[in-house]
């Protein structure tokens, strides 16, 4: 917890912080990437960076880690924590690299808030700082240990044994270790990062969720093609659709993400939308291997049936489990029994004490979980996976 004195003067300077937060990681990553440019060529997404998402994130995040400090002073936001914990170790972050995010953010702060910052509000932000990276590290390190691999050390080489074109744009790749072992377990729901060296030799990381069954000898990732409309397209999405075949080989992490099923004999709902029903595959193959025995709802969403990746197998899992019940949303172009439109929970039963599963698009799980609060299922029993920086906590 925040000292005394640190407490009243965060208290007092959040405000002008919070207002200026933006501003403060604009230049705080312009500092970063100059001293440290490897980071942006081979530790960050530079997609995100262009688009000012990161930026949002981490704003997110400082202030709502300092808010909740000061609101509740007993307690730790560790879901906030564990959710970054997790991409980061995805990544291979390291203790080490705290200090130097440290220093530079602290420039920046100074820089933007100039008379503003004297030592007294320096002192404070920086016990602020250290407590958020000091639960940080802790949570990596374990989750390191975990998988028994050295803190950043987790990259292993993959051989693709072959490739699905399930839509235009999305293409399932099979994946087994290249060095013969067997491949780490995880939990349904989990990703992997991969991380692709492109043509200017820049090696850019991206995460995709596991869609396969947790207890498989292989893995599979199903990557979108991601057109960026007024933007650029997505260079490693675009990269491995283009030159990754069978027989090549990929550098992906152990498997981290804290979007997993719940060991209950709970209902479950799990609702997507596009590509984020990808996670949800291998949380209904788990469901159907145990053999779950409670009411599992299955609800997607997606522009039409032929971009809704892995389709076929949606429905199949699903029809696996005797307490299931399926129903797709689509744009346009809904078949017989599906509907059109936007996901609508007004005439779908939702059983007491659901366990709920999200993924998707922002605003998706934003209307999902307000029309799951609105039938009485409470926000903690309401998880949700965000693909890429996540704005849902920027935005909060």
């Amino acid at each position: 917890m925040l000292s005394e004195k640190s407490a009243a003067t965060v208290r007092a300077t959040l405000p002008a912080v919070g207002a200026a937060i933006g501003d403060i990681t604009e230049l705080f990553y312009e500092k970063l990437f100059a001293a440290h440019p490897a980071l942006l060529r081979d530790l960050f997404n530079r997609g995100n960076q262009n688009a000012g998402l990161q930026k949002q994130a981490l704003a997110g995040s400082i202030a709502a880690f300092a808010t909740h400090l000061l609101e509740h002073p007993d307690t730790r936001p560790d879901v906030m924590l564990g959710r970054i914990a997790h991409k980061h170790a995805s990544l291979g972050v390291t203790r080490e690299q705290y200090p130097v995010v440290r220093l530079h953010l602290f420039e920046a702060m100074a820089e933007v808030l100039g008379e503003a910052v004297t030592p007294e509000v320096t002192e404070a932000w920086d016990e602020v700082y250290w407590l958020m990276a000091n639960a940080l590290i802790a949570i990596e390190e374990r989750l390191y240990a975990e998988h028994r691999v050295l803190a950043g050390d987790v990259w292993r080489e993959w051989t693709v044994t072959a490739r699905t074109e399930e839509t235009a744009d999305c293409a399932t790749f099979h994946l087994v270790p290249a060095d013969g072992a067997p491949a780490p377990g995880f939990k349904p729901g989990q990703y992997v990062s991969v991380q692709t060296e492109l043509p200017d030799g820049a090696r850019q990381i991206r995460q995709y969720s596991l869609s396969g069954p947790p207890g498989s000898a292989a893995r599979a990732i199903t990557v979108k093609r991601v057109h960026g409309g007024a933007g650029p397209d997505g260079e490693v999405s675009g990269h491995l659709h283009a030159h990754v075949r069978p027989g090549d080989t990929l550098r992906v992490s152990a498997p981290y993400g804290d979007l997993v099923l719940r060991d209950s004999t709970a209902p479950v709902l799990l609702a997507s939308a596009g590509i984020g029903c990808t996670p949800m595959l291998s949380m209904l193959e788990h469901l159907a291997e145990t053999g779950h025995p409670a009411a599992v709802t299955v609800l997607h969403a997606d522009r039409t049936p032929a971009d809704h990746a892995l389709r076929a197998d949606h429905r199949a899992l699903a029809h696996k489990l005797p307490e299931a019940s399926t129903r797709f949303w689509y744009e346009s172009d809904a078949e017989p029994g599906d509907a059109t439109g936007l996901l609508d929970l007004d005439d779908t039963p939702v059983a007491p004490g659901t366990q709920a599963y999200l993924c998707g698009p922002l605003p998706f799980m934003r209307s999902v979980r307000a029309q799951l609060i609105a039938k009485g299922i409470p926000a903690t029993d309401i998880h949700y996976e965000v693909f890429g920086p996540d704005l849902w906590l920027a935005s909060a």
